[in-house]
């Protein structure tokens, strides 16, 4: 075998080493929302890794959701388009959010300086995505730090990959009916291993209901004093 090739198997075997280590060294879990738990390997989500939910900034928004509905303080980059109010309805909780809507070119370091003070981030790449190196250099602040990573997108080297391959929403008939409820497909991607799901994301939308007329209010017979006829 070559030397370059040898040294590029080399590499990739420490790459392999390394993740695996990552995976089961000193990872602890962390409040996890029940209709995401079934996605994710371990049935919860882990300190110290990245995911990755392209597809669906509803499913990004509900992994975030279980560690900020249970006290952590979660912090969102270039999204500028997340909605506070849904993000509420799933559970995120406003009060512990640091919301960077459009980071530009600084992307990258405004998220690796996030994770150092904040447990979770979500992040969502621009096209051209990050290098391999800088990848590496985020994933292994992620462990020094003992954050956890959400990616509105693709990501090299993510605990697992959570797809949203299709959906519909529920609640809605022929001309009546309001949203209740979208059911997503997710395909989950863990080390090459793929399986199905569907999950389910509750709406916060509800049906106006007009508030109930006051009662009529009755006239009240008043006593008036009687006339003495005019002379």
């Amino acid at each position: 075998m070559p030397a370059a090739a040898r040294s590029e198997t080399v590499a990739a075997l420490q790459a392999r080493i390394a993740a695996m280590q990552a995976r089961t060294l000193g990872a602890r879990t962390l409040p996890t929302d029940p209709a995401v738990a079934p996605l994710l390997p371990g049935g919860a989500l882990r300190s110290g890794v990245a995911y990755a939910a392209p597809g669906s900034l509803a499913l990004a928004m509900l992994l975030l959701a279980g560690p900020s509905a249970a006290g952590a303080w979660v912090g969102v980059v270039g999204i500028p388009e997340f909605g506070a109010e849904a993000a509420a309805e799933l559970g995120v909780a406003l009060d512990r959010l640091v919301l960077v809507p459009s980071p530009g070119e600084h992307w990258l370091s405004v998220t690796a300086q996030l994770a150092e003070v904040l447990p979770v981030v979500l992040v969502r790449p621009p096209a051209r995505g990050a290098s391999p190196s800088e990848t590496a250099r985020l994933a292994s602040r992620l462990r020094q730090r003992d954050a956890t990573l959400l990616v509105a997108g693709e990501w090299s080297g993510a605990e697992a990959t959570l797809t949203a391959t299709g959906g519909s929403w529920a609640g809605i008939g022929t001309g009546w009916g309001y949203l209740a409820a979208r059911e997503l497909d997710v395909v989950t991607t863990v080390r090459e291993v793929r399986t199905r799901h569907r999950v389910r994301i509750e709406t916060g939308f509800r049906p106006f209901v007009p508030a109930a007329p006051a009662a009529p209010v009755r006239p009240r017979p008043v006593a008036v004093p009687a006339m003495e006829a005019a002379e």
